[in-house]
């Protein structure tokens, strides 16, 4: 079959759920019912990347980093991802398979680096989900109840936040996917609404400022875009984090592949849509925003900087009916990911990969859903949370953690796209076929940026929490490579297997049908 550039190209025998994809060619049995379809998909990476929690989360941050001429990052950050994801889209059509960069490193590389890359997502998504879940506490509640929030009862929120999430995933993957929906539903018609409104009142009581979207706040104009040293990073480069932050976890569709009809053609596109979409709406709630931030000096100071101009420029009712939405699409991105975890710790359980696995890699026949893995991410999420909600910058700490780490993770994919590109398996979808080159040396370009951002003093307990955890996932690891004989007992099952494991239960069923 010849795959256009850039294309998913469809075929008239996409009418079976799977079209074309069965697991058992990776040495999987089909666990998990395939019931996501494209919207569905698209709404999984909509909204673990979702605009309205990661502005929220970290406006306020780049105000006080590099001003309000930070958010110019944005369109940088966007086509560097985008980028990215098209090639996590080309990787996800030639192994559509839950896991995503666990099961692409593993089966294109070799088992021990793929073990690597898993652990690697695995710390990410246990504390992106956390990070995701104490917005709502901090940055969001105290202003739409009116209370004054502190340490105390932001834990306390978050617990219950996550608690209510890991209900949801554990029990029903269909509410699950019809509450996520709802929510994406709503935040692309609530933040389209909420721009609109922001900047037709704003014009309307002449309460918008050009200046602002060129001010650099209380920081000096002075080297305003100097590169840095060895220790420090410019006020602009650090800019980028707010959207570096915010449109991550678009890969989350890839790790439903296993549950989502035609994977190999909905999972690509679902990725770099998501991406385009947010990129574009959230560029714009950005410069309603900072237009009608009135004094970004004094903006910085607050703890809900994106709360109060709403609050302010829209009044109470209005303000409060959309600040309800943005709890919403918080509560269904933590969800989201929440999710995406699980069935990460699943993927490598079934491959007796991850700590425990035995407890982890069954899938609740009552539920269809891997439940005892649900219990551990909401487990370690509490943990987390504990360590980090007390501390007195917790939101810069959790988010600063949640974006280094995916950094390390699209920068290892693409770079084991750019090996491997050769002799690849063929695709089963999509492809980037004439564009291939330019969108490797765009995503390269931006992951070295991103990763040097890195290099500022300020992300010191981001460092200390993936050198624990990789200390964690080391010591496993040299257990796991003991027990099992060396990197070649971390084999990744394929076809043989699946057939040799049918060929043992049919020797089974036979033997007790003797007896």
């Amino acid at each position: 079959m010849t795959h256009h550039p850039l294309s998913d190209s469809s075929t008239a025998s996409g009418a079976s759920a799977g079209a074309g994809v069965d697991v058992a060619e990776y040495g999987y049995k089909q666990e998990m019912k395939r019931g996501t379809g494209k919207f569905a998909s698209f709404a999984v990476a909509f909204a673990f990347v979702s605009i309205a929690t990661g502005i929220f989360t970290t406006y306020g941050a780049v105000l006080n980093s590099s001003g309000p001429a930070g958010i110019w990052t944005w369109p940088l950050v966007i086509v560097g991802q985008l980028m990215v994801a098209l090639i996590f889209g080309s990787l996800a059509a030639r192994i559509p398979v839950t896991g995503y960069s666990y099961q692409w490193m593993s089966r294109l590389a070799n088992p021990v680096l793929g073990w690597i890359m898993g652990w690697i997502s695995f710390t990410f998504l246990a504390i992106v989900v956390v990070a995701v879940d104490y917005t709502i506490a901090s940055t969001v509640l105290p202003v739409l109840l009116g209370y004054e929030g502190n340490a105390g009862n932001a834990w306390f929120i978050t617990s219950l936040v996550l608690a209510a999430q890991a209900l949801l995933v554990a029990f029903s993957t269909k509410w699950t996917e019809r509450v996520n929906n709802v929510a994406v539903t709503a935040e692309l018609i609530g933040m389209v609404l909420l721009v609109v409104l922001l900047i037709v009142v704003g014009v309307v009581a002449k309460e918008v400022n050009f200046a602002n979207l060129f001010s650099t706040g209380a920081l000096p104009a002075e080297n305003y875009f100097d590169f840095g040293t060895v220790t420090t990073v410019g006020p602009w480069m650090l800019g980028t984090l707010l959207g570096a932050f915010t449109i991550v976890g678009f890969e989350s569709a890839a790790n439903l592949a296993e549950e989502t009809k035609d994977p190999a053609r909905v999972v690509p596109r679902a990725m770099w849509q998501a991406v385009l979409a947010s990129g574009i709406l959230g560029f714009f709630f950005l410069l309603a925003i900072t237009l009608l931030a009135g004094d970004p000096v004094a903006l910085a100071e607050s703890a809900t900087p994106v709360a109060d101009v709403i609050n302010r420029v829209l009044g109470p009712v209005v303000g409060t009916a959309l600040l309800v939405m943005v709890v919403v699409a918080i509560f269904a991105c933590g969800m989201v990911i929440l999710m995406t975890g699980v069935r990460l710790v699943w993927a490598m359980s079934r491959d007796g990969r991850f700590p425990g696995h035995v407890l982890w890699h069954k899938v609740s026949p009552r539920f269809g859903t891997p439940t005892a893995a649900t219990g551990l991410m909401f487990a370690l999420g509490e943990l987390i949370l504990a360590l980090f909600a007390f501390q007195t910058d917790a939101l810069f700490s959790l988010f600063a953690a949640a974006t280094l780490l995916p950094a390390v993770i699209y920068a290892s994919t693409v770079l084991l796209y750019i090996v491997k590109r050769k002799s690849l398996p063929p695709s089963k979808g999509f492809t980037l076929g004439k564009f291939e080159v330019p969108v490797i040396v765009l995503a390269s370009v931006w992951l070295i940026f991103m990763l040097l951002i890195f290099r500022d003093a300020s992300f010191i307990n981001s460092w200390l929490y993936v050198a624990i955890m990789v200390a964690i996932g080391a010591v496993y690891l040299v257990f796991l490579l003991i027990r099992r004989g060396g990197p070649s007992g971390l084999a990744m099952p394929d076809l043989h297997s699946i057939d040799a494991e049918l060929d043992a239960d049919a020797q089974h069923t036979e033997r007790t049908h003797r007896k």
